[in-house]
C-alpha cells in the first residue's frame, strides 16, 4: 500500500508541476502578445499621419521638410494692405502676378534715407543676398550702393527702404525676416533643400533669418538642387 501511495503522490506532483509550468508559459505568451500589439499600434501611428491640407495619408520621413511649412502665404501684416501685395502673388504658375508683385516692391528702391536709416539699411542689406540668381554676397555694399542688379534684389531692397521709412519702429531683425520670406518665394526649390539641411543640423528652418539670410549660407550644398534654385520671376 505504501508503494502505491508513493506512486500516487509522485503522479500528483508531476501533474501539479505540469500545471504550474503551463500557467507560467501561458502568462509569458500573453505578455509577449500584449507587447507586440503595443509596438504595432505605435509603428502605425508613427508611419502614417493625416495631411490636413489634402485629407490624405502621408508617410513621415525624417529630415524632409514640407514646402507648406516654409512657403509664406497670405497678406503681410504690416505692409501688405498698404502696398497691395500678398505672398501668394508670387507663383511659378502665374508670371504676370509674380512680376507685378516684384514691381510693387521695387518701386521704393530709390527712396532716400537719412543717416540713421542708411546705417540700418546697410546692416540689413549686408545680411542677405540674391546668391541663387547672380551669386552676390549681399544686397548692398558697405556704402549703401547696390551690390546686385537682379529684379529680386531690387524688390528686397525696395521693401527694406519702405519699412525703414514708413515703419521705423520695426526692428532690423523683423525687416530681415520679411526680406527672407520674399527670397524664399523667389527661390522655393533651393530653400526646401536648405530647410532639410538645417533641420538635420537642429536649426529651425521656419525662422526666415535662419533659412534665407547669410547666417547659414551654403548649408544646402551637397544636396540635389533645381537649376536656378527653382527660381520664380525674372532675374
Amino acid at each position: 500500500m505504501d508503494c502505491c501511495n508513493n506512486k500516487m503522490e509522485k503522479n500528483e506532483n508531476k501533474i501539479e508541476h505540469k500545471e504550474k509550468k503551463f500557467n507560467y508559459e501561458f502568462a509569458i505568451q500573453i505578455a509577449l502578445v500584449a507587447v507586440l500589439a503595443l509596438l504595432i499600434v505605435y509603428d502605425v501611428g508613427k508611419i502614417s499621419s493625416i495631411d490636413s491640407t489634402t485629407g490624405g495619408s502621408i508617410a513621415t520621413v525624417p529630415g524632409v521638410v514640407s514646402a507648406s511649412k516654409i512657403i509664406p502665404q497670405g497678406v503681410p501684416e504690416v505692409y501688405g494692405t498698404e502696398l497691395k501685395v500678398k505672398y501668394d502673388d508670387v507663383s511659378a504658375n502665374n508670371a504676370q502676378s509674380t512680376e507685378a508683385a516684384i514691381q510693387k516692391l521695387t518701386a521704393y528702391e530709390d527712396m532716400q534715407l537719412d543717416e540713421t536709416q542708411m546705417k540700418r539699411y546697410v546692416k540689413i542689406g549686408s545680411s542677405i543676398a540674391c546668391e541663387y540668381c547672380c551669386g552676390a554676397q549681399s544686397l548692398v555694399f558697405s556704402n549703401g550702393q547696390r551690390a546686385c542688379g537682379c529684379a529680386h534684389s531690387y524688390a528686397m531692397r525696395g521693401l527694406a527702404k519702405y519699412l525703414l521709412t514708413k515703419h521705423p519702429d520695426i526692428t532690423d531683425e523683423q525687416i530681415l525676416n520679411e526680406l527672407g520670406k520674399w527670397k524664399v518665394l523667389f527661390f522655393p526649390g533651393v530653400h526646401e533643400q536648405k530647410a532639410q539641411a538645417l533641420t538635420a543640423k537642429g536649426v529651425d528652418p521656419t525662422n526666415y533669418i535662419n533659412l534665407a539670410s547669410n547666417l547659414y549660407r551654403g548649408a544646402e550644398k551637397g544636396q540635389t538642387q533645381p537649376a536656378g534654385g527653382g527660381m520664380v520671376g525674372g532675374c
